[in-house]
């Protein structure tokens, strides 16, 4: 995978939030103010003006227009997945606030670039699903699996990562009752993660020893899905991802950095053992301790380098004893191999 529903304009998880390389989404959800259908606002008011307005979104791009006619003037397009505050209706149009720009409050942003904004205007009711639209739910998810698909494809639609992000997350925020809310967000979470890290891992500060020292995945949606949904699996897989927070960038042949990441998964995976990601979180852990041979046979430790054979052939044999069924387990086979055989899997040996 490239890979609650409040009518009011505020959202309890999105004070706070910072996104960096994607559009900012989900940011902070102004209070909505009557203004004119032909003025591009940036809203800052009181938070109860739409409590009781229905709210929407869009599954395929429209233009936004001052007036329920194809050929009223342009204000702008409201892409899939916006937020939309429905206003009144006309026949085939839809008076609509749609939210184009959420707030941010990264560092070195202007002003302008800061607020959020919204376009107030007419879009087409055909591509509109709102809160109480039939299916409604299976409709925006739908069209967000497929975003994604596009996403993944080499000539796939541009920003199809963002719509797909973006409805992900309006399946959660308009319909949090339904059976799809949960992977809904898990989804929406895990595309912002990658879109982040992607961004987080090609600067400079990405191969700092300290994971303290390089800029962080925000993890305030990963949060959310263990807040309303805990002890499912989603839950379970969004505490995996916020690990890549706590790991080490370039360990620099320095045993600290893999012993410490080989706790953290070790401990993920005793504590979520019916986790999807259960499996992956030893073989981390076990690579970890293999690749901790080698670096403390550098160091010079002859004792810890026999213990971390010693504990990197009991995690892999834990995947085989536990998840026999998965691609794990035979990656693990391989790795017991490699330690049993002598092979370094790290350092320079291993090329």
């Amino acid at each position: 995978m490239f890979h609650k529903g409040r009518a009011d304009c505020v959202s309890e998880l999105d004070s706070g939030l910072t996104y960096t390389k994607p559009p900012n989404i989900m940011k902070l959800r102004f209070a909505c103010a009557a203004i004119p259908t032909f003025v591009t606002t940036i809203l800052l008011t009181a938070p109860f003006i739409f409590a009781d307005a229905q709210r929407g979104t869009l599954v395929h791009e429209e233009t936004i227009r001052v007036a329920p006619s194809a050929d009223a003037a342009k204000l702008g397009q409201a892409a899939r997945g916006h937020e939309l505050i429905i206003l009144d209706t006309s026949r085939d149009w839809v008076h609509v606030q749609a939210i184009i720009r959420e707030a941010r409050n990264e560092e070195g942003l202007t002003d302008e670039e800061a607020e959020a904004k919204t376009i107030s205007g007419w879009v087409p009711a055909k591509g509109l699903v709102s809160m109480t639209t039939q299916d409604g739910d299976k409709v925006i998810f739908g069209e967000a699996a497929d975003s994604e698909d596009q996403a993944s494809r080499r000539r796939g639609r541009r920003d199809a990562a963002q719509d797909a992000m973006r409805l992900y997350y309006r399946v959660y925020d308009l319909m949090p009752t339904s059976p799809l809310a949960a992977e809904a967000l898990y989804r929406a979470a895990d595309i912002r993660w990658q879109l982040e890290r992607s961004d987080v891992m090609t600067r400079p500060s990405a191969r700092e020893r300290q994971s303290y020292l390089r800029g962080q995945m925000n993890e305030d949606w990963m949060k959310l899905v263990n807040k309303k949904y805990p002890g499912t699996k989603w839950a379970e897989l969004a505490s995996f991802r916020m690990i890549d927070n706590k790991l080490c960038g370039d360990w620099e042949g320095i045993s600290k950095c893999p012993d410490k990441e080989a706790d953290i998964y070790e401990k993920y995976a005793n504590e979520h053992p019916q986790s999807p990601a259960a499996p992956e979180a030893l073989y981390n852990a076990a690579w970890r301790r293999a690749a901790l041979i080698e670096i403390y046979k550098i160091e010079p430790n002859q004792k810890k380098a026999a213990e971390s054979k010693d504990r990197a052939q009991a995690l892999a044999q834990k995947i085989v004893s536990q998840y026999g069924q998965s691609d794990w387990a035979l990656r693990a086979r391989r790795l017991i191999f490699y330690v049993q055989q002598g092979i370094p899997t790290y350092g320079n040996a291993t090329d």
